[in-house]
Parts: structure tokens; sequence; C-alpha cells
């Protein structure tokens, strides 16, 4: 066992050379580096990490197989938990999960184990060997559909598909994969990596039909009457948007729309796609999410423009990763604290400048977070082209519109039981449309257990 009290690092791209362009930032291991890191796990009899993962990653086991070198065995754990693990190695928030409960937090001047490190490793091994077969159950008569192709959709049904249950997924997009593939850019999460995840849960016998808008395209009431069960995993892709003075000005963007165009309509790829983004030479984003550090980093990529990203709290209260705030850092991105827009300046239409107004912290609001207050006639003026507002997200409506008998909560998310049980029979839901914006795993938690309801509830009316 590894004596070492660090990580072992992993590789990454020089900052001034990844900052223009959208390749992976982050190489990952080569197979000795992993294997040297996989030394530092203590195997632990009540394994912490364990409890830590949304979807219960027999993380000691998948580690121990990678130390005695049975990659392919390692690779089949994860996957027995994880219809993902490429992907949740790359975008997980391990640091807050499986990482953050690692014991060796506990140990003076330990770090954990990389635990996101080790798997993105195993699942892009697996990628590159193809050593797992499909296994799937006897066939049921029984068949689900699932709306929405997003993580939880997807676990959903590769869950339901293993077990023999025919699953036809529905995405209003014309490429599934949700979130995975218009919110995060290519540097941190390439789009063949969530293509190949999407390929291995194809052939379990999950069928994708895209382009397909539930609740215009096809109602609900006619899924009911062609599927046994329905899931609604279509997260929550409706931007939060500021509403301050000038913001109609053209130059202002939500993040969603900037992130998709970038992503999935490859604008980053200019004048091969057809769908260029203008950024001019100064753009500011609002926020302090992983999204506000996607929309800054994506947008520093586009151009030569300066990117400053302003934030009405201090770098302490941050909620992005902070292995993703420290990659913006280093590929200059400019920080500003205690700052909030509440104005922005156009001339000819045309977004010039953002107001800001300077803040300081009074006491917690109900996240625990000191809430920020303004001060009072303390504003500055930052010269602006483009504003990306990276401020939250809400459910979209076109679906739950056309469903008045669906109960929603106060949040306007979907009000589902501790089975994911609607109000209506049948109908389970999970992942952001249910709880808000969350994570990636933790949506496909909700799918899992979705899965493992909606077996309980077929089981009960064969």
């Amino acid at each position: 066992m590894s004596t070492s009290k660090k990580r072992v690092p992993t590789r990454e791209r020089a900052p001034e050379e990844r900052n223009k362009d959208f390749y992976e930032v982050n190489l990952g291991y080569e197979k000795r580096d992993a294997m040297e890191e996989a030394e530092r796990c203590l195997q632990c009899k009540n394994p912490l990490c364990v409890k830590g993962c949304p979807v219960s990653i027999d993380i000691p086991g998948f580690i121990a197989e990678l130390k005695r070198d049975h990659i392919s065995e390692s690779a089949k754990i994860l996957k027995t938990y994880n219809y993902l693990p490429a992907i949740c190695g790359r975008v997980c928030p391990q640091e807050n999960q499986c990482e953050g409960a690692c014991i060796l937090n506990r140990m003076k001047d330990n770090e954990p184990v990389s635990i996101g490190k080790l798997e993105k490793f195993v699942a892009d091994w697996e990628r590159e060997h193809k050593t797992l077969s499909v296994s799937v159950k006897e066939k049921k008569s029984k068949c689900v559909a699932v709306v929405g192709s997003g993580p939880s959709g997807l676990t959903c049904a590769a869950y339901l598909a293993e077990r023999g249950y025919d699953c036809t997924i529905f995405e209003a997009l014309h490429m599934a994969g949700g979130v995975l593939v218009y919110g995060i850019p290519e540097f941190r999460l390439p789009k063949s990596i969530v293509q190949d995840e999407i390929e291995a849960i194809k052939s379990l016998g999950v069928k994708i039909e895209t382009d397909i808008i539930v609740g215009k395209t096809i109602t609900i009431e006619e899924l009911r009457d062609e599927f046994d069960a329905v899931f609604i995993g279509i997260g929550a892709g409706t931007p939060k948007m500021m509403g301050i003075p000038g913001s109609e000005l053209i130059g202002i963007y939500s993040s969603s729309e900037f992130l998709t165009r970038i992503n999935l309509m490859k604008s980053f790829k200019f004048p091969y796609f057809d769908t260029p983004v203008r950024t001019g030479k100064h753009v500011i984003v609002v926020g302090g999410g992983n999204v506000a550090m996607d929309a800054a980093r994506s947008a520093l990529r586009l151009g030569e423009a300066d990117v400053k990203v302003i934030y009405r709290r201090t770098e302490s209260e941050i909620p992005a990763r902070i292995e993703e705030y420290h990659h913006a850092v280093e590929e200059g991105i400019e920080f500003h604290w205690l700052t909030n827009p509440v104005e922005y300046i156009g001339e000819n239409g045309r977004l010039k400048a953002v107001k800001i107004q300077r803040m300081e912290l009074g006491e917690p609001d109900a996240s625990g977070r000191r809430r920020p207050v303004p001060i009072e006639n303390a504003y500055e003026v930052f010269e602006a082209d483009t504003v990306i507002e990276a401020i939250g997200q809400t459910p979209n409506k076109v679906l739950l519109e056309t469903i008045p008998q669906l109960k929603l909560n106060r949040w306007g998310n979907i009000d589902a039981d501790e089975t994911l049980q609607t109000s209506m029979d049948g109908i389970f839901a999970g992942g952001d449309i249910v709880t808000g914006a969350a994570t990636v795993i933790e949506a496909m938690g909700a799918g899992k257990l979705a899965a493992q309801s909606i077996i309980e509830h077929l089981e009960k009316r064969r």
C-alpha cells in the first residue's frame, strides 16, 4: 500500500495552449500513475466513499481490481452501478461526494483518493479495449417510455432494459444526451465520449427517438396508451434572467442559449457549422457556478476577447467546482468578487457597457451563505460587448403545461414521492425536473431509483 499522503497528479494541457481550443483539458492518468494512486486506497471495511456516491458504486471494489491490474474486472464493477462512468469520471463533483467522504480527509496532511480520475482511467481503458459484453435478462412483456435523454433518462432506460423491459427514449433535440451534449463544453466532456456511452446503452436494446417533443409532437396520454409506464426526466432547461434595465439589448445571452449554440450547434467550428456566436472584445459572465465557468472558458476560446466573471459573493462562497475555477484562473479569466450588474447600457440597440453595483456580505440566508448586500452609491461601469447570464434555470413548461392534472410543487417542479411516483398513476419523474438543478450523478441516481420503482409498479400489475 502506498504511504504517500498526496495524490498522484494527473496530466493537464498547458493553459496558454488549451485556452485557444476546445480539446479536452485534463488528460487523466497513464496506467502506471493510476495504479500508484489506487495503492493509496485504504480499502475501508465501512467505506464512507460509497455512502457519498448517489449511485452507490462499489468504489473500494473497482479500485482493488485496478490495483491487481484486473482493469476489465474493475470496469465491470463500475458498469454494474454506473452506466455512464466515462462521463461521471469527468464532470461529477467528487470533492463534494465520494472524495469528500474519503477517510483520508480525516488524517493529517492527507488528500483523498482521486476516485473520479481513477473512474475516468478505467472507463476510458474499457472504451478502448471493449472487453465487456452486453448482458440482458429474459425479455419482459412490459414496455416503458422515457421522456428526455439526459443522465436521468439514460440511466432509467438502461437499468430497465438490462432487466428485460422494452424501453424507448423520446428526445426533443436532434441529438441524444440532454445537458451532456448541449450544456457541457468539449474541453470538459468530449461529445465522442457521450456518444460512446449512449451507444453502449442502445446495445442493451434501448431505442431513442429524437426530434420528438412530448407535449407537442406526441401527448403524454398517447404515451400512456402505448406504454405500461412513463418516466419524465426532462431536466430544468429554462434559463433564469435578471430582468434588469437594458436586458433587451443585442449582446445579452442566457448561459443556456450561449452554451447550446457552442456545444450542440458547433458554433466554435464556424464557418464549417453555420451557427456563429458574436462575442466582441469584452465579455462579462454573471454567476459563480459550474455553468458560469463553462460559459466564461468557452467565450475565451472563441476569440481574442477579455473575459470577466462577476459574482455577488466572495471567492470562498463560489459554488463552482474548485478544479474548474482554478482552470479558469489559469487560462486568464478575471474574477470580480462582490459585484452585481444593475443595468445594461447600450447604443443603437447594442450592448456597450454594464453598470456594476458593489456588494458586501451581510447575515446568512437560507442557503447558509452570507447574503450579499448592496453598498450604497458604490457603482462602476465595465465596457462590454457580450453578457452571459449564468444565474440558474427553471423547469421547461412545454410538457408540463399540457398535463394540468400533474401536481407540481411551489417551485414549479414535478411533485414526486420517495419512490419518484408522481400524482398520476404509472408516471414517474426524476432528476432536475423534480429536485431543481443538481449534478449529473444525482440525476443518474434518480433515474436508477425510478427504474426500480417502475419495476415494482409493473410487477404488481401483472
